[in-house]
């Protein structure tokens, strides 16, 4: 076999590998919305009665919001804007208005309002991220009942212990659970056509629904309370967002080749599977999914499906981490310790403080709503809110980067942004039931982040007025003839040209410098790892002064005293234990000057104090250390 041969044979090895995982690890929500989403669009407090009209109707609704939103919106259209092959709203929202650290870079209000917008929807997915783990294992747990009610003392309890288990999994990364969760999906899905095919044999008139005419006499006979059944519908597409962010994850050709062959074959089959069952046993609606199935089989379907509602809400978890790895690369959030876990796809990430978060909030949620059904009315307002903004922001990147025009542009993304808006209002009609939930943690998230990047850019704004070049600076103090110590000094600088103020301060305080400056520049490589024979490189800036940039891959280990042990230069080789590592630390406080809410200062300066150090992010050694504090006032 040729060499050829076998690189395409492990390239489709390893795509089909990722595209089991992406079935586990994406469509875990959409895969498992079957066991409760035709039973809620039925539900008594809708008033839509289960006769074949209302059947057919929303059979046909499923069938087209699975189609138009998923199908052709998210997959043919939304997953094409990557951002350097990262997905979500986030990363659509920085190609429309890149980041920029340069505080001198006016955004237009146009386009601050649409990264506004993006914040907002990223904000409010953290509150999904929270809810989905919850209700789908606390609906999973609740299938005990029908075993025995023996369990039902216990379904709380063994919830939470459920919840605790998903995300304890969580730092094995997401390719280790997309194998762990994949072959389980996998059968899954099989079990669900399975179901859905041996019903539609029964009773194949219900194939009828796949005419979209149903839709319109739907509302046309039931009007108001058709329009309310569409947050129930609604729950069929709600993993739609999450597949979008876990683009980096997958990427796109995986998403798609598990959707089509896999996902949407078997989930379009069991919900007619569902409605054939109902067509003619109407009383069925008390839960049509697990009646589906023979009684002999009841007890192995309810373990199933207990696991894959474990599995529904890692679409929504990887998606959360993802969305974090892009707020603090974008500026939106303070530097956090981020875990890249595979060697081939950047996008795998492990976040140990959002993990955390989630699990203590899916946790709480549990215990607060106590029942699946209560959780429903918290569920959803998020997601469709996200969607509309995402559809939105979707036109000015089209119109932007691929050039369409205003009509082709408007045509395609009018046509979803009406869909989007329909299940938003739907949505919206749960807000006082539940749906502030996800609103308030939006809002929380929203806070959080505009006021770091606002804050941030206030500081170096008030830190831009001392700025000398790394050159005028070695300049001055040679021509000053300023006074030396002995020693080795190394700053952390994130600018190559700029001195670092952290030197500038202590000049400024003591006129004193060491004898020897070394400017340490850390760069992140969209690499898995660097070589170590190309870790470093170094160029003489002055006499006896110095400019290190050390290489790291998203893989490697950041160990900068490691890294530059033993370094060979004109002055001898580098001893960590007898060189000073100086940096910055910034203490702020809050002043009536303009820029921000004095209220918002105070929260960013509570937020910059938690911050993880540079000394614990680039593993100084401790004893090492010299930080040099400055006074700032917001």
């Amino acid at each position: 076999m040729s060499q050829s041969s076998k690189s395409a044979k492990q390239s489709f090895s390893y795509k089909s590998l990722l595209a089991l995982g992406a079935l586990g690890v994406v469509y875990g929500d959409i895969g498992t919305s079957p066991l409760y989403a035709l039973k809620e669009a039925f539900n008594p407090a809708h008033n839509v009665s289960v006769v074949p009209e209302n059947i057919l109707s929303l059979l046909s609704l499923i069938f087209w919001s699975l189609t138009i939103v998923i199908s052709i919106k998210y997959l043919v259209f939304i997953l094409r804007a990557d951002n350097k092959g990262e997905g979500g709203i986030l990363a659509l929202t920085s190609m429309i208005a890149p980041y920029s650290e340069n505080p001198e870079v006016v955004v237009s209000r146009s386009k601050n309002v649409l990264i506004l917008m993006g914040l907002f929807g990223a904000a409010l997915l953290f509150g999904d991220g929270m809810i989905t783990p919850a209700i789908s294992i606390l609906s999973a747990v609740e299938g005990l009942k029908l075993i025995t009610p023996v369990f039902e003392p216990y379904i709380i309890p063994i919830t939470l212990g459920i919840l605790i288990g998903l995300f304890s999994l969580q730092k094995k990364g997401t390719g280790a659970v997309g194998q762990i969760f994949g072959p389980v999906t996998l059968v899954w899905f099989i079990v669900l056509a399975i179901l859905g095919v041996t019903n539609i044999l029964e009773s194949p008139e219900v194939l009828k629904a796949l005419n979209p005419i149903y839709i319109i006499s739907f509302f046309q006979n039931n009007a108001w309370h058709g329009f309310v059944v569409l947050g129930s519908v609604f729950l069929v597409v709600t993993g739609g967002e999450a597949l979008y962010s876990d683009l980096g994850h997958f990427g796109r050709t995986p998403i798609r080749q598990a959707w089509f062959f896999v996902a949407l074959p078997a989930l379009v089959l069991n919900y007619f599977g569902q409605g054939a069952l109902l067509l003619r046993q109407p009383e069925a609606i008390s839960n049509p999914f697990y009646l589906l199935a023979p009684s002999w089989a009841l007890y192995p379907l309810v373990v199933l499906a207990a696991l894959a509602t474990t599995i529904a809400s890692q679409a929504l978890i990887t998606g959360v981490f993802s969305l974090t790895l892009q707020a603090v690369q974008s500026g939106f959030a303070p530097r956090l310790h981020i875990a890249h876990t595979s060697k081939d796809e950047v996008g795998q990430i492990y976040v140990k403080n959002m993990n955390r978060l989630l699990m203590i909030g899916s946790m709480g949620l549990v215990v607060m709503f106590k029942t699946s059904s209560n959780l429903a009315a918290a569920y959803g307002l998020a997601v469709t809110t996200t969607m509309v903004i995402t559809t939105i922001l979707f036109y000015f990147y089209v119109r932007e980067s691929w050039k369409w025009s205003r009509l082709t542009a408007g045509l395609i993304c009018g046509a979803f942004l009406v869909i989007d808006l329909g299940f938003w209002g739907s949505n919206l009609l749960k807000i006082v039931d539940g749906g502030w939930f996800p609103v308030l943690i939006g809002l929380l998230g929203f806070t959080f982040m505009t006021t770091w990047k606002t804050g941030k850019k206030l500081l170096r704004s008030q830190l831009n007025d001392k700025n000398i070049s790394v050159k005028d600076f070695l300049e001055k103090i040679t021509a000053d003839n300023t006074s030396r110590i002995e020693g080795i000094a190394i700053y952390l600088n994130q600018s190559l040209k700029d001195a670092p103020y952290s030197l500038i301060h202590t000049f400024e305080h003591f006129k004193v410098v060491h004898r020897h400056l070394i400017f340490l520049n850390v760069t992140k490589e969209n690499i898995s790892c660097v070589p170590a024979a190309e870790r470093r490189s170094m160029y003489e800036i002055a006499d006896g002064h110095f400019q290190i940039i050390l290489r790291y891959g998203y893989l490697d280990q950041l160990n900068i005293a490691e890294d530059i042990a033993g370094l060979q230069l004109p002055f001898g080789k580098i001893d960590v234990q007898n060189v000073s590592f100086i940096i910055g630390r910034e203490s702020l406080y809050a002043t009536h000057f303009p820029g921000m809410a004095i209220w918002r200062e105070k929260l960013f300066s509570l937020i910059a104090k938690n911050e993880i150090s540079a000394t614990d992010y680039f593993q100084l050694p401790k004893n090492r250390v010299v930080e040099v504090g400055i006074q700032v006032a917001l």
